[in-house]
């Protein structure tokens, strides 16, 4: 049964890596940043932290080798780049939608593992608040480095809606004036119960395969 058990763990590792770059696809682009600026900034945030705490906790501690939350992130980062193709094929710029940085809040998570030794409570409590607090940081950093979302948006009209439709103006500051701040304090407190979630979704496969 071991074969059964590693082919599951694998499965499972590729399923979440293909499914976060299908989450950024659709809240990393730039026609969701038109709409919503930075509203969508902090589900972006929430939403990217969430999904790569669970499945680099879920990845290292099945290997039990810090380091391997790093090759998980490096994993979806290829995987996203490789997915850009698909935008670039039909006339979009190749930096249309935004590729999150996730390598180093998963180094945070190796190193909060690391340092520990090895302690798996100290990875999901400290090592998720850390990709929580982190990747919201990152990645405004990286948002700094594109094009302004607006000029790509009426460069770059929707393809499936008509003119009326497109954007006119963004809801900035409608709700509060620091998307960092709220996105690293929702993805702090939300990180840690997803990391729970992906070190006993390990638990819980080797008791289905045993």
């Amino acid at each position: 049964m071991v074969w059964l058990r590693r082919t599951t763990h694998y499965l499972f590792i590729v399923v979440v890596a293909v499914n976060s770059t299908l989450l950024t696809i659709n809240a990393g682009d730039y026609i969701f940043y038109s709409d919503w600026a930075w509203t969508s900034f902090v589900v972006f945030s929430i939403s990217q932290s969430t999904m790569l705490v669970v499945g680099a906790i879920y990845y290292m501690l099945f290997t039990g080798v810090p380091g391997t939350a790093t090759y998980y992130a490096t994993i979806m980062t290829i995987y996203t780049w490789v997915a850009k193709g698909a935008w670039f094929a039909l006339g979009y710029p190749y930096d249309f939608v935004v590729t999150p940085v996730w390598i180093p809040s998963a180094m945070l998570l190796d190193l909060t593992y690391w340092a520990t030794r090895r302690n798996k409570h100290a990875a999901i409590i400290i090592g998720g608040t850390l990709v929580g607090l982190s990747l919201p940081i990152f990645n405004m950093i990286n948002l700094l480095l594109v094009r302004d979302p607006l000029e790509m948006a009426f460069e770059y009209p929707r393809p499936t809606l008509p003119p009326y439709m497109t954007p006119i103006e963004p809801q900035v500051g409608k709700f509060y004036n620091s998307p960092v701040a709220l996105g690293s304090g929702a993805g702090a407190v939300l990180s840690v119960p997803i990391a729970a979630l992906g070190a006993k979704l390990n638990t819980w496969t080797y008791r289905w395969m045993a």
